[in-house]
């Protein structure tokens, strides 16, 4: 076994490596660019070595660097993570060249599978159910036409080097097919150093359903089961779990047997993961290997009890499989919810900044986990991914899975940056994701104009507004306990109150007890029960019996309450003073509509448009790169290009004017 392993990554998968390889007795070596120097992996580590500047080519793709970094250090073997230089054959092959361990599969499998055009003619050979497509590259936008039209529209454009969801676009018609292919090209150069680009048939009402597999150098090889992975958005997954609601047993042992073959045939060592797309009649078609550990392995450790970076790592070190494929069984139910920087609200558009609040639910074992590589002071940057953390719950059941997620995000506390958490909990209580039925489409489909928060569940206002007449009149007993006080005039508890909030007023009666309040409110009493303090951002306690637990803050003289993907304000008033804001003048925001404002800090890479262009509604302007993803801006209406304010290859602020518009 080794003894010292250097991880050629950062962030959360770094931060998991460091852990099994600790619980194993092996040394740790992190990496670090010069935006990571205080990061969590390379706090965690036992050592770190600097190897270069913030961009990924001139660091954590820099193989040089890495390879440098390996010799000062010592280490015998690198664990390359998932992402930059994961599937990097080359970067296999040298790491060996040095005489080290690449903790993963064999160079040839990297190159192998990673050609998405090669990888689809192994899979055939091996017997392997493949999609109807075309095998020659695209040259260019004409030809991508061509080409779309023998296949037959839909069809998917793809990276050959991709992954991700980067260089991925779906076309329905000649235009897209062109656009789309210039998208794809300029994503994948960017993103993989390469800008092959292919073309399949898009299956439609797809669902996005991986094999987890695992070999070792003595020839076996064994799949952990499926995980269900088809809540994405812009290809990008946003929930997974284990197992599939649509398999069946004779489906999941059929994809089973031929992601097995395929890693049979290309002598697969480590784990590894054949991604299927699976119709609704449960007809199921390859799509691609990935040779690396995904970013949902969690799921599967959860259900099986087999630690797969563990298993990487014995691998490795030339430890043969200790378990049979009988010898695996599916133990419960397991999500995973990925929390991205990302402004849900906003389009998703990226969030950067400094996290000045980082509270995770609590650690349960064998129920909630959390995999994160940042941590409360730290800061999310526009050089990498968007990721902050991974929650990941498991239960007997699903329904007992899913209900210890909406727990869990309940009590995710994130301040400094904005998350997707409360999206991620809309999606969890959606009726459609609680029967399993499910598609590569269900967030286009269900949310098509974007996420604009949560539905309030039946009673969830009241709810909202009695916690916070409660929460008002605990700070209210707060504030009478202060001293100097003029005799005679001290602060009097009144238990009458109106609560003031964006879609209603309530005339509420708060009477205090000991372990809570009693809140009666439109007509009904209800009894909320809690031990919360003034100051503590969590309040757990019951409501009417039910258990619950509301993220309470108070910015100015509002409240402000965080519940089941929901944010509210309140204001809690005597009713005089409740009168009185109701004649109280509004202020309008300012008139921007003749301006496009950059929505997110980034890199301007393109301004399509020229100085006295008529533009029409929905016609591109400008594309702005940032955390590794392309975003394209259009008109939200007709208008003259009046004045352009900023230039190709200037670093846009939020909210930094781009175009002015007549």
């Amino acid at each position: 076994m080794f003894t010292k392993i250097l991880i050629a990554n950062r962030g959360e998968i770094a931060c998991r490596v460091i852990a099994t390889a600790r619980r194993m007795g092996i040394a740790t070596v992190a990496v670090y660019s010069d935006a990571d120097r205080d990061a969590r992996h390379v706090l965690l580590a036992d050592e770190a070595v600097h190897i270069g500047p913030p961009p990924p080519r001139e660091s954590y793709l820099a193989i040089a660097n890495i390879l440098a970094a390996c010799r000062a250090s010592g280490a015998e073997a690198v664990h390359p993570g998932y992402g930059f230089l994961s599937e990097n054959a080359d970067f296999a092959r040298q790491v060996e060249a040095a005489g080290l361990a690449f903790i993963g599969p064999k160079p040839a499998a990297i190159a192998a599978m990673g050609d998405k055009i090669a990888s689809k003619r192994l899979a055939m050979a091996a017997k392997v159910n493949t999609i109807p497509g075309c095998d020659e590259l695209v040259r260019d936008g004409t030809d991508a036409v061509r080409i779309a039209r023998q296949v037959g529209y839909p069809v998917m454009l793809k990276a050959s080097a991709g992954g991700g969801g980067k260089g991925l676009r779906v076309a329905h018609n000649d235009h897209e097919a062109s656009a789309g292919f210039d998208a794809c090209r300029a994503e994948a150069l960017t993103s993989f150093g390469d800008d092959r680009i292919f073309i399949e048939k898009f299956i439609e009402q797809p669902r996005h359903i991986e094999i987890q597999v695992l070999g070792d150098a003595h020839g076996n090889v064994v799949h952990l089961f499926e995980r269900e992975c088809s809540i994405q958005r812009r290809h990008q997954k946003v929930i997974e779990e284990a197992p599939s609601p649509l398999l069946d047993e004779a489906t999941r042992r059929a994809m089973g047997a031929q992601a097995v073959a395929l890693a049979k045939a290309v002598g697969y060592e480590s784990a590894g993961t054949v991604e299927f797309v699976v119709g609704k009649d449960r007809g199921f078609y390859f799509l691609e290997m990935n040779t690396r550990l995904q970013v949902e392995h969690p799921v599967t450790e959860m259900i099986t009890g087999v630690d797969l970076v563990e298993w990487m790592i014995r691998v490795a070190a030339g430890e043969p499989l200790p378990f049979q494929q009988d010898e695996l069984k599916i133990r419960g139910w397991a999500i995973e919810c990925r929390i991205n920087a990302e402004d849900s609200l906003h389009n998703f558009l990226p969030s950067i900044g400094r996290l000045v609040r980082f509270q995770p639910p609590e650690v349960i074992p064998d129920c909630v986990r959390v995999d994160t590589g940042v941590y409360e002071g730290g800061e999310i940057s526009t050089h990498y991914d968007s990721m902050i953390a991974k929650v990941i719950c498991h239960g007997a059941s699903r329904d007992e899975a899913l209900g210890r997620m909406r727990d869990a995000l309940n009590a995710f506390v994130i301040r400094g940056v904005a998350t997707n958490i409360a999206f991620q909990a809309a999606l969890t209580r959606h009726p459609r994701f609680e029967q399993g039925r499910l598609t590569t489409a269900f967030i286009a489909e269900e949310y098509p104009n974007g996420f604009h928060g949560s539905d309030l569940a039946p009673g969830g206002a009241e709810f909202l507004a009695a916690v916070a007449a409660a929460v008002h009149r605990i700070y209210l007993e707060r504030a009478s306990r202060i001293e100097g006080q003029v005799p005679g005039h001290e602060l009097r508890i009144g238990e009458d109150f109106v609560v003031v909030g964006n879609d209603a007023e309530r005339e509420v009666k708060v009477q205090r007890v000991a372990d809570g309040c009693d809140v009666r409110i439109e007509g009904t009493t209800h009894v909320l029960r809690s031990a919360w303090r003034f100051g503590d951002i969590l309040m757990r306690g019951t409501f009417d019996g039910a258990p619950f637990c509301v993220q309470v803050e108070r910015p100015g003289l509002r409240y402000r309450l965080s519940c089941m993907g929901v944010q509210l304000e309140y204001s809690v008033l005597p009713r005089r003073a409740a009168e009185l804001l109701r004649m109280m003048p509004r202020k309008l925001p300012p008139d921007t509509s003749k301006f496009l404002l950059s929505p997110m800090p980034g890199l301007l890479v393109a301004v399509v448009v020229r100085l006295g262009q008529v533009v029409e509604a929905g016609e591109r302007l400008v594309v702005i790169e940032a955390m590794k993803m392309q975003n394209t801006l259009h008109a939200e209406r007709a208008g003259t290009i009046a004045e352009l304010l900023a230039e190709q290859g200037t670093s846009l602020a939020v909210d930094q004017p781009i175009l002015r518009f007549i």
